[in-house]
Protein backbone atom coordinates (compact mmCIF):
# COMPACT_ATOMS: atom_id res chain seq x y z
CA UNK A 1 0.00 0.00 0.00
CA UNK A 2 1.62 3.33 -0.33
CA UNK A 3 2.38 5.91 1.45
CA UNK A 4 -1.06 8.04 -0.05
CA UNK A 5 -3.05 5.50 0.23
CA UNK A 6 -2.15 5.02 3.99
CA UNK A 7 -2.89 8.25 4.81
CA UNK A 8 -6.13 8.21 3.56
CA UNK A 9 -7.13 5.74 5.74
CA UNK A 10 -5.80 7.19 8.56
CA UNK A 11 -7.47 10.60 7.59
CA UNK A 12 -10.64 8.51 7.20
CA UNK A 13 -10.64 6.50 10.37
CA UNK A 14 -9.69 9.61 12.25
CA UNK A 15 -12.51 12.24 10.62
CA UNK A 16 -15.24 12.41 11.79
CA UNK A 17 -18.70 12.04 9.13
CA UNK A 18 -19.95 15.86 9.90
CA UNK A 19 -15.99 16.93 9.50
CA UNK A 20 -16.00 15.08 6.03
CA UNK A 21 -16.70 17.13 2.66
CA UNK A 22 -18.70 15.29 0.38
CA UNK A 23 -15.46 14.70 -2.00
CA UNK A 24 -14.17 12.50 1.35
CA UNK A 25 -17.18 11.05 1.98
CA UNK A 26 -16.81 9.45 -1.74
CA UNK A 27 -13.50 8.71 -1.50
CA UNK A 28 -13.84 7.05 1.55
CA UNK A 29 -17.08 4.97 0.16
CA UNK A 30 -14.65 4.11 -2.84
CA UNK A 31 -12.01 2.61 -0.46
CA UNK A 32 -14.16 0.62 1.00
CA UNK A 33 -15.68 -0.37 -2.81
CA UNK A 34 -11.86 -1.69 -3.16
CA UNK A 35 -11.40 -3.10 -0.14
CA UNK A 36 -8.55 -0.80 1.13
CA UNK A 37 -10.25 0.23 3.66
CA UNK A 38 -10.62 -1.13 7.57
CA UNK A 39 -14.00 -1.95 9.08
CA UNK A 40 -13.85 1.65 11.24
CA UNK A 41 -13.27 3.81 8.16
CA UNK A 42 -16.47 1.39 6.11
CA UNK A 43 -18.76 2.04 9.63
CA UNK A 44 -17.53 6.03 9.58
CA UNK A 45 -18.01 6.50 5.28
CA UNK A 46 -21.71 4.76 6.00
CA UNK A 47 -22.39 6.80 8.85
CA UNK A 48 -21.53 10.23 6.78
CA UNK A 49 -23.77 8.75 4.16
CA UNK A 50 -26.26 8.28 6.30
CA UNK A 51 -26.11 11.47 7.96
CA UNK A 52 -26.26 13.18 4.50
CA UNK A 53 -29.64 11.51 3.90
CA UNK A 54 -30.57 12.22 6.90
CA UNK A 55 -30.11 15.99 6.57
CA UNK A 56 -32.23 16.05 2.85
CA UNK A 57 -34.79 13.94 4.49
CA UNK A 58 -35.21 16.39 7.42
CA UNK A 59 -35.19 19.35 4.90
CA UNK A 60 -37.77 17.30 2.83
CA UNK A 61 -39.96 16.78 5.46
CA UNK A 62 -39.47 20.89 6.81
CA UNK A 63 -40.57 21.66 3.33
CA UNK A 64 -43.80 19.77 3.30
CA UNK A 65 -44.30 21.06 7.09
CA UNK A 66 -44.43 24.24 5.35
CA UNK A 67 -46.58 23.58 2.23
CA UNK A 68 -49.03 21.84 4.76
CA UNK A 69 -49.17 24.70 6.54
CA UNK A 70 -49.93 27.56 3.54
CA UNK A 71 -52.17 25.08 2.20
CA UNK A 72 -54.27 24.99 5.27
CA UNK A 73 -53.66 28.84 5.88
CA UNK A 74 -54.97 29.51 2.52
CA UNK A 75 -58.29 26.89 3.07
CA UNK A 76 -59.08 28.77 6.17
CA UNK A 77 -58.99 32.53 4.66
CA UNK A 78 -61.43 30.61 1.32
CA UNK A 79 -63.76 29.43 4.06
CA UNK A 80 -63.78 32.55 5.61
CA UNK A 81 -64.68 34.79 2.79
CA UNK A 82 -67.44 31.81 1.52
CA UNK A 83 -68.92 32.37 4.93
CA UNK A 84 -68.83 35.83 4.85
CA UNK A 85 -69.76 36.36 1.18
CA UNK A 86 -72.13 33.18 1.12
CA UNK A 87 -75.68 35.50 0.61
CA UNK A 88 -74.10 38.01 -1.76
CA UNK A 89 -75.35 36.18 -5.06
CA UNK A 90 -78.90 36.17 -2.82
CA UNK A 91 -78.67 39.50 -1.92
CA UNK A 92 -78.04 40.80 -5.54
CA UNK A 93 -81.27 38.71 -6.82
CA UNK A 94 -83.17 40.51 -3.94
CA UNK A 95 -82.38 44.26 -4.77
CA UNK A 96 -84.86 44.31 -8.24
CA UNK A 97 -87.69 43.47 -5.71
CA UNK A 98 -86.81 45.95 -2.76
CA UNK A 99 -86.56 48.24 -5.82
CA UNK A 100 -89.77 47.45 -7.19
CA UNK A 101 -91.54 47.89 -3.86
CA UNK A 102 -90.12 51.59 -3.28
CA UNK A 103 -90.85 52.52 -6.74
CA UNK A 104 -94.55 51.07 -6.20
CA UNK A 105 -94.65 53.10 -2.61
CA UNK A 106 -93.56 56.45 -4.26
CA UNK A 107 -96.60 56.47 -6.26
CA UNK A 108 -99.29 58.23 -4.02
CA UNK A 109 -102.41 58.44 -6.36
CA UNK A 110 -102.35 54.87 -8.05
CA UNK A 111 -105.65 53.04 -8.42
CA UNK A 112 -106.48 49.80 -6.47
CA UNK A 113 -105.66 47.99 -9.43
CA UNK A 114 -102.49 49.61 -10.58
CA UNK A 115 -101.24 48.98 -7.22
CA UNK A 116 -102.30 44.98 -6.93
CA UNK A 117 -100.75 44.85 -10.54
CA UNK A 118 -97.54 46.34 -8.95
CA UNK A 119 -97.62 43.67 -6.65
CA UNK A 120 -98.53 41.25 -8.13
CA UNK A 121 -95.29 42.21 -10.55
CA UNK A 122 -93.19 42.25 -7.51
CA UNK A 123 -94.30 38.78 -6.17
CA UNK A 124 -93.30 37.35 -9.40
CA UNK A 125 -89.96 39.14 -9.38
CA UNK A 126 -89.62 37.37 -5.39
CA UNK A 127 -90.53 34.15 -6.64
CA UNK A 128 -88.26 33.99 -9.42
CA UNK A 129 -85.16 35.46 -7.01
CA UNK A 130 -85.94 32.52 -4.95
CA UNK A 131 -86.30 29.72 -7.55
CA UNK A 132 -82.75 31.55 -9.28
CA UNK A 133 -81.57 30.50 -5.45
CA UNK A 134 -82.92 27.11 -4.87
CA UNK A 135 -85.62 28.03 -2.94
CA UNK A 136 -88.30 25.99 -3.62
CA UNK A 137 -92.15 26.62 -2.65
CA UNK A 138 -94.03 23.30 -1.13
CA UNK A 139 -97.53 23.77 -1.37
CA UNK A 140 -99.48 20.41 -1.09
CA UNK A 141 -103.08 19.56 -2.63
CA UNK A 142 -105.79 18.90 -0.26
CA UNK A 143 -106.47 15.24 -0.30
CA UNK A 144 -102.38 14.24 -0.46
CA UNK A 145 -100.73 12.37 1.58
CA UNK A 146 -99.50 13.88 5.34
CA UNK A 147 -95.51 14.07 5.14
CA UNK A 148 -93.98 14.90 8.26
CA UNK A 149 -90.30 15.42 6.72
CA UNK A 150 -91.77 18.62 4.63
CA UNK A 151 -95.14 19.49 6.49
CA UNK A 152 -95.99 19.98 9.91
CA UNK A 153 -99.51 19.51 10.80
CA UNK A 154 -100.90 22.16 13.25
CA UNK A 155 -104.45 20.08 13.64
CA UNK A 156 -106.75 17.11 13.12
CA UNK A 157 -110.08 17.87 12.07
CA UNK A 158 -112.91 14.99 11.15
CA UNK A 159 -112.87 14.78 7.14
CA UNK A 160 -114.47 12.42 4.84
CA UNK A 161 -110.82 12.20 3.75
CA UNK A 162 -108.60 9.32 4.23
CA UNK A 163 -107.04 9.38 7.66
CA UNK A 164 -103.53 11.63 7.90
CA UNK A 165 -104.39 13.29 4.19
CA UNK A 166 -104.13 17.17 4.01
CA UNK A 167 -107.22 18.82 4.48
CA UNK A 168 -105.53 22.25 3.56
CA UNK A 169 -102.44 24.79 3.78
CA UNK A 170 -102.40 27.12 6.06
CA UNK A 171 -98.73 28.47 5.10
CA UNK A 172 -96.53 27.02 2.25
CA UNK A 173 -93.79 26.05 3.51
CA UNK A 174 -89.78 25.84 1.66
CA UNK A 175 -87.05 23.58 0.81
CA UNK A 176 -83.59 24.93 0.08
CA UNK A 177 -81.46 22.65 -2.16
CA UNK A 178 -83.74 19.97 -1.37
CA UNK A 179 -83.39 20.66 2.53
CA UNK A 180 -86.44 22.02 4.28
CA UNK A 181 -86.16 25.77 5.35
CA UNK A 182 -89.58 25.79 6.55
CA UNK A 183 -92.53 22.93 6.75
CA UNK A 184 -95.46 23.72 5.13
CA UNK A 185 -98.59 24.25 7.82
CA UNK A 186 -101.60 21.73 7.41
CA UNK A 187 -104.59 20.62 8.74
CA UNK A 188 -104.87 16.53 8.66
CA UNK A 189 -107.80 14.04 8.42
CA UNK A 190 -108.32 12.60 11.83
CA UNK A 191 -108.87 9.10 11.62
CA UNK A 192 -112.33 7.85 11.72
Amino acid sequence: MSEHQKSEQSQAASATPLDMSPEEIEAAQAAVEAGTVDPLAEALARVAELETKNADLAEQYLRAQADVQNIRRRSEDEISKARKFAVEGFAESLLPVADSLEAGLAIKDGTIEQIREGAEATLRQLKSALERNKVIETNPAAGAKFDPHHHQAISMVPSDQEANTIVSVLQKGYTINERVLRPALVMVSAPK
